[in-house]
């Protein structure tokens, strides 16, 4: 029985390994403990989560509390390596490019376990950020290396520090989950109608930290440039506030209060397009099918761009009004689904894990 233990650093990771449990949960040859870096009470982890999301809560949390990533790090290493004082871990698995994946990957291996990195070989190749350093740290210690794409499984390939650590194409776990919960997706309590609004998310820090830039962004998010179809923002925390200060008398934004998984997915799926600042919310457009405008200059999964709905304009509100014209007027670009997305990852996973 391989015993495999999945380390979750924040709230987006939880949708990601979801699908990792279910497949190890149908396989009589391994088992596993799930470890969240953070509090039990986290306000983040709404009481719907793990029900929509059809998973256990974690059996432990590290309970890292601070807003600085130096502190962060060193309060997963500590608590982390109490935890492998009293649990036996064959095989440590680690979600995306956090300072609480760093911080317990660098755990693992000190205490000799083996490691998996799961979304390996996601780079901007800007190391001025803090993620990007994350990134490198934990793909050069890992002995598995799961990536979503074709540029993913490159660059991963390319890195590999020593001759054990091995890479798989696995496809993007992101899709397991949309595919898991197609059918099981619930309106919100709101007045939409499919097709007749556009859907706006916000939480990159950089971006609500510039309130100038912000602003003229937001700006362009007008009844005109919409066609008169409303943009429906679920904001949470400092994203909510910042917004509200920043909209004019001619915006088109309407900011609801945060949705549970289900009902986000459900406005994903059936808006006339996205606009938004997160990848996964740019993934689930490509499965989804949906027009996609990301505010970033660069993307984790480039064939979101090349293949799927997403277009990258920046921060350029130039470029938003562009495409967001394109978007409402129905004149956007083919697109089909990225190779291996196809909702099967999870089960490439555990077959490599369950092999080794």
């Amino acid at each position: 029985m391989k015993n495999i233990c999945i380390v979750v650093g924040a709230r987006p990771n939880f949708v990601k390994v979801a699908p990792l449990l279910r497949a190890i949960q149908r396989t009589e040859s391994a088992s596993f403990q799930l470890v969240y870096a953070g509090r039990e009470d986290d306000p983040t982890l709404e009481p719907s989560l793990f029900e929509d999301l059809q998973m256990p809560r974690p059996d432990c949390y590290l309970g890292a509390d601070s807003l600085r990533l130096n502190e962060v790090t060193a309060q997963v290493m500590g608590a982390f390596d109490s935890y492998l004082d009293a649990h036996e871990a064959d095989v440590v698995v680690v979600v995306d490019d956090l300072a609480s994946t760093m911080a317990a990957a660098i755990t693992a291996k000190k205490r000799g376990r083996r490691l998996a990195h799961l979304v390996a070989g996601t780079r901007s190749f800007d190391i001025s950020m803090p993620k990007e350093i994350n990134r490198l740290v934990i793909d050069a210690l890992s002995d598995y290396l799961f990536t979503a794409g074709v540029r993913s499984n490159s660059v991963a390939t390319r890195e590999q520090q020593t001759d054990l650590s091995q890479t798989f194409m696995v496809g993007n776990i992101l899709m397991d989950q949309l595919r898991f919960c197609r059918d099981r997706l619930r309106r919100p309590a709101m007045e939409v109608k499919e097709g007749e609004y556009l859907l706006l998310t916000l939480n990159r820090r950089v971006l609500l930290g510039n309130e100038t830039r912000l602003a003229s962004l937001l700006q362009v998010l007008n009844k005109e440039n919409t066609a008169g179809m409303k943009v429906i923002a679920p904001l949470r925390g400092e994203a909510s506030s910042v917004v509200k200060g920043l909209v004019g008398e001619d915006s088109a934004l309407q900011i609801v209060s945060p949705l549970s998984y289900l009902e986000f997915g459900w406005l994903s799926a059936h808006a006339a397009g996205v606009i938004t600042d997160s990848g996964n919310v740019s993934e689930e457009a490509t499965w989804n099918g949906v027009p996609c405008i990301t505010l970033n200059s660069y993307t984790e999964h480039i064939e979101t761009v090349s293949v799927g709905t997403n277009v990258l304009v920046g921060e350029d509100p130039v470029r938003l009004s562009e495409e967001l014209r394109r978007m409402v007027s129905g004149q956007w670009k083919e697109a089909a689904l990225p190779d291996r997305w196809d909702g099967r990852s999870a089960e490439r996973i555990v077959q490599v894990l369950i092999g080794k």
